[in-house]
């Protein structure tokens, strides 16, 4: 299948709004970390994306407050702010048996480097993946334009991560970001073989 190369922002305007509709799952509690993690050890590949609360001064640096993680139907967000980072969330994260598709890695990894060791080697960065494909875009906005002709919403970016409770317009968009990697990875191994 050939994509195009780029897409403009005014282009991705005019395209029907996508978001994820499945299950979202708040993981807030210690006690529920288990079953989370029980469901995820069972995919052989989900979508996965931080989020930080905005620093808007030089000299604070907040860490990562929510780390979503996604199969085809369910995501589950769990809130390293309150979590801190279970053992059974940096094992999966480590486990080579369930592939974690991200995009921007490298930031991620930066992040989430103030709270534990994380190996990138059951990792898979879209912005990697996509240069095979002759598409030069590196946005999850423009990618997803791109690949399925539907835009996502990016208007809660900027919002307070550590709020309690998230409202559903940020569990929405949270999920959203890491379906959508799911969704394009999935689209890209099975559609273009």
């Amino acid at each position: 299948m050939i994509y195009q190369s780029t897409i403009s922002k005014e282009d991705i305007a005019t395209l029907p709004l996508a978001a994820f509709q499945g299950k979202t799952i708040v993981v807030d509690r210690l006690e529920q970390v288990n079953d989370a993690i029980d469901y995820l050890k069972q995919q052989p590949l989900v979508g996965f994306d931080t989020e930080t609360k905005p620093n808007f001064s030089p000299s604070s640096h907040n860490q990562v407050a929510l780390l979503q993680i996604s199969s085809a139907n369910v995501c589950y967000l769990f809130r390293l702010s309150m979590l801190g980072m279970p053992l059974a969330l940096l094992q999966l994260l480590n486990d080579s048996n369930v592939l974690k598709i991200g995009l921007s890695l490298r930031d991620d990894f930066n992040a989430l480097s103030k709270r534990a060791v994380i190996h990138k080697d059951s990792f898979v960065d879209l912005q990697n993946m996509v240069e095979n494909y002759d598409i030069q875009e590196k946005s999850l906005v423009k990618l997803y334009a791109i690949i399925f002709g539907k835009r996502i919403s990016k208007n809660k970016r900027l919002s307070n991560w550590e709020a309690q409770p998230l409202t559903e317009a940020q569990q929405l968009y949270a999920a959203t970001d890491a379906w959508a990697c799911y969704e394009i990875y999935t689209h890209l191994t099975h559609n273009n073989r």
